[in-house]
């Protein structure tokens, strides 16, 4: 059994908006864009980045704006529900808060004991908030949520599958431990991990294939601590018949890749270097950050990409 992951790292998905996209994670969310770049595989598509301050590794959502990319269609083989972390109490000002911002699919319920708003996304993005009692991990209050109601970073993801046995046998093999069942939900917690320690599992055998497309999740990535442990990771999951992609720079992070028996794509990501090996804290997110090898093509791609803002 492995014990290198500590956690979430990030979550990918794609949309079909960049400015609505923005505009959703930092004015209604609050959060922080940490880095605004380009799709490595396609220069022409941006990677946009929210998290708290300095994107720290259990906080951090990303996306590709592919513009005008149909809607995916929810379905087993995906993560279908990202979920956030906000304090005691705060569930109530986030109701009125995402109502007054027309956010849809406004659902209060409770899971596991703890109190949960679930919403969607622009691209109809699964997404939910659940109250955490005594998350130490410090928000991002600079786009209009104080202290008090901010959002911590991830809580968990789902994962909607037709059948949870092989996948839950691997996160265990990652280190999770299976902590609680509900509703038919089994939920894995990562012992000492970063917060974002939590990932579900949903049976759901009668249940179409997803589709995927604007709002679906690309892919989920967990965190090590640097590239000596990713590569000890890397080992013991190929070790176990796994096929996992050779080590690719992120520039801002170290990353690998398989795909899990359940069809969700898994990422193991380290938590070096960082978004400020760029920028400076205070300015991250502002200037758009071309990977090396699409430096070049920068007067180009400034001409396609729309402006975020403005």
């Amino acid at each position: 059994m492995l014990n290198q992951i500590k956690g979430l790292h990030h979550v990918t998905s794609m949309a079909e908006d960049a400015r609505t996209n923005n505009k959703f994670f930092t004015d209604t969310l609050g959060l922080r864009r940490v880095k605004k770049t380009v799709n490595f595989d396609a220069p022409d598509v941006y990677h946009l980045y929210y998290g708290d301050e300095i994107g720290t590794p259990g906080t951090i959502m990303t996306y590709f704006p592919f513009p005008k990319m149909a809607r995916g269609r929810p379905g087993t083989g995906e993560v279908g529900n990202t979920v956030y972390s906000v304090p005691e109490g705060a569930i109530g000002y986030w109701t009125e808060r995402l109502g007054q911002h027309g956010v849809e699919g406004l659902k209060a319920d409770e899971s596991f004991g703890q109190k949960r708003l679930h919403f969607a996304g622009p691209d109809g993005d699964g997404f939910a908030l659940v109250e955490v009692k005594d998350d130490a991990r410090l928000p991002w209050t600079h786009n209009g949520v104080d202290a008090e109601h901010a959002i911590r970073g991830f809580h968990s993801v789902a994962m909607r599958l037709r059948d949870e046995g092989a996948t839950a046998e691997l996160l265990k093999y990652m280190g999770y431990e299976v902590v609680d069942t509900h509703e038919g939900v089994k939920r894995l917690a990562i012992p000492g991990g970063n917060g974002a320690d939590y990932v579900d599992l949903e049976t759901m055998p009668n249940i179409n294939r997803a589709l995927p497309g604007a709002g679906s999740v690309h892919h989920v990535a967990f965190a090590v601590e640097n590239r000596e442990k990713q590569l000890e990771v890397r080992k013991a999951l190929m070790d176990t018949g796994y096929q996992v992609t050779p080590v690719i720079d992120r520039d801002y992070f170290w990353a690998i890749y398989f795909r899990t028996p359940g069809g969700v794509l898994f990422e193991v990501a380290t938590n070096e270097p960082g978004f400020n090996r760029d920028e400076d804290t205070a300015h991250l997110g502002e200037a758009l950050k071309l990977p090396e090898q699409h430096a070049h093509l920068r007067g180009l791609i400034e001409q396609h990409l729309e402006p975020l803002e403005g």
